[in-house]
């Protein structure tokens, strides 16, 4: 076991500890005193590596040495300078420059709020350290309030490179992990995709709003949820941004092609810290309805009061709870998840993330805000279509035996339906199917308690969208009907080709309806394109067998 490391201790000969000032899930932060200079130094030790195993260890040493190499590159007044990096316990720690001073998720809480004009200040210092790191090859990536300090004679520094990229590095992220502050990350890196200097403006984006609206605009309920929100959902409308405002929406923009250069925001937020509103912003702001959900009270004032996990090497994300959970869709190229009771909200996650299949691992979460206690419950999304009839609606059959090869099943989240013989209920994750194959096909369902479009039909098209972004969709079917009697109803049946485990043409279908209740339910199926008519004809079947849970209209 290895030594813990306490006040008084002495690093090097000449770092003497005096005490901690600042925390996090990697490392601990000390005021320190340089014996040599006779100077005031700050001192990041990394606790982490003292809890995992040898391999994670290593990871996280050369994650210190890499932050030690990113500031160093990095000349600028904005930027926290590294004096040294040092060896001690078996573990990196590294020597910097002490600002006296709060963080800006310090300040925001102290006074309530940033005013515009000073958040506007704030972000011309930020922006002005990520250009310098930018232009050396070197990404942030984790920009947030809580690495930007102010130092009590006015300056503003961004610190803590831990997770920066630098060009010419091989990576040390492994493969499927996303590191960083969860809903202060950009929606590409999300998604998989590679970040780039537009990525730390999105970030300076969200911190900025957070200054100003005393709130992030995506934190959620659970990690799972604050991702969701950062792929998916505009921010709430700016109330207390003044000027500032229109330059964060543009920095918000979900696709980097839209936001702003660096230049053009360096422009912008000095028109808005002179407290004129920048016109040049107003091009990339986009035109949308306010929802009500906007206009609703903050729920979370402080948000950095109660920091969520970061995703990195050593903190995954945690998985959404396993009682009842199902899902109406794979998570596959064209497919969002989706699972059983909840708010939901469409989400594209790296698959690995939450170990699911598909070159796209689009995805479609829930989180349950009920009094029963659930968190982030699967969903489903991707495909079905009622029964293969545009308008018909296969009745309920509650009474009635199934037809010859099928059994009556009553799944233990509830619900009940038909299922052909050999099809068996199987977990992949926390995705629940019935399949005889191993997902090369399978039934899905799904749930919402709080549906948050105002018809099914809506909702499919948006989930039309997301999946037009990434793959070969094409669309067979999306329409309205009538299913169990609810004219709150739609089908959709679509093609894509898959990849990965089931690569090859596939289709979907699925049915989804609102019942008396206001529960939004989705049932799904889907098969190789090769064998489609056969899957199809199932499909009527199991919509015929479906019954929402005991108690459920």
């Amino acid at each position: 076991m290895e030594q813990q490391t306490g006040g008084g201790d002495v690093l090097a000969g000449r770092y003497r500890l005096v005490e901690p000032i600042g925390r996090g899930g990697m490392g601990k932060v000390w005021r320190a005193h340089d014996e040599l200079l006779h100077r005031t130094v700050a001192v990041k030790e990394l606790t982490a590596g003292l809890y995992v195993a040898q391999a994670d260890r290593d990871v996280m040493h050369a994650r210190t040495q890499k932050e030690a190499r990113a500031a160093a590159r990095i000349q600028h007044p904005a930027v926290v300078t590294v004096h040294d990096v040092l060896e001690h316990d078996d573990r990196p720690w590294i020597v910097m420059e002490y600002i006296d001073g709060p963080s800006l998720a310090e300040a925001a809480k102290a006074a309530g709020r940033i005013e515009p004009r000073e958040a506007a200040r704030i972000g011309l210092h930020v922006l002005g350290a990520l250009r310098a790191a930018h232009a050396v090859g070197v990404l942030h990536r984790d920009v947030k309030p809580g690495n930007v300090l102010l130092a009590k004679d006015g300056r503003v520094l961004l610190t803590d490179f831990g997770i920066a990229a630098i060009e010419g590095d091989s990576s040390i992220t492994r493969t499927g992990e996303i590191v960083g502050s969860i809903d202060y990350l950009a929606p590409e890196r999300v998604t998989g995709g590679s970040p780039d200097p537009s990525s730390d403006l999105w970030s300076l984006g969200a911190t900025l709003y957070t200054a100003v609206e005393a709130r992030s605009p995506f934190r959620r309920t659970s990690p799972i949820s604050s991702l969701q929100a950062v792929v998916n959902d505009e921010p709430p409308a700016l109330r207390q941004a003044g000027a500032l405002g229109p330059v964060i929406t543009a920095l918000l923009r979900k696709d980097p092609a839209e936001r702003p250069s660096a230049a053009e925001a360096e422009r912008m937020l000095l028109e808005a810290m002179e407290g004129r509103e920048p016109k040049a912003a107003q091009a990339y702001v986009p035109t949308r309805a306010v929802t009500s959900q906007e206009l609703a009270p903050a729920q979370e004032p402080f948000p950095e009061a109660a920091p969520q996990a970061d995703v990195s090497a050593t903190a995954a994300l945690p998985e959404p709870p396993a009682p009842p959970v199902t899902s109406a869709t794979a998570v596959t190229a064209a497919a969002p998840a989706r699972g059983w009771r909840g708010r939901a909200v469409v989400v594209a996650l790296v698959a690995a993330l939450l170990g699911g299949g598909g070159v796209f691992g689009v995805l479609k979460y829930t989180g349950d805000t009920g009094k029963d206690g659930g968190a982030d419950k699967a969903a489903s999304s991707a495909g079905g279509q009622s029964g293969g009839q545009s308008g018909d609606d296969p009745k309920s059959q509650a009474e009635a035996a199934p037809p010859a090869g099928w059994n009556k099943v009553t799944d233990p989240t509830g619900f009940t339906l038909f299922v052909p013989d050999g099809w068996t209920r199987q977990m992949d994750g926390n995705q629940i199917d019935y399949t005889p194959d191993n997902g090369k096909h399978f039934i899905r369902i799904a749930a919402d308690s709080t549906p948050d479009y105002e018809n099914p039909y809506m909702h499919l098209l948006d989930l039309e969208k997301q999946v037009q972004k990434r793959t070969d969709y094409k669309r067979q079917k999306l329409n309205q009907n009538t299913f169990r009697d609810s004219t709150r109803a739609a089908i959709w049946d679509f093609t894509w080709m898959e990849k990965g485990t089931q690569a090859g043409p596939r289709r979907a279908k699925e049915q989804m309806y609102v019942a008396p209740d206001g529960t939004e339910y989705a049932i799904y199926m889907s098969g190789p394109a090769a064998g489609w008519s056969t899957t199809s004809q199932q499909f009527d079947i199991v919509l015929s067998g479906w019954e929402p849970p005991a108690g459920k209209p």
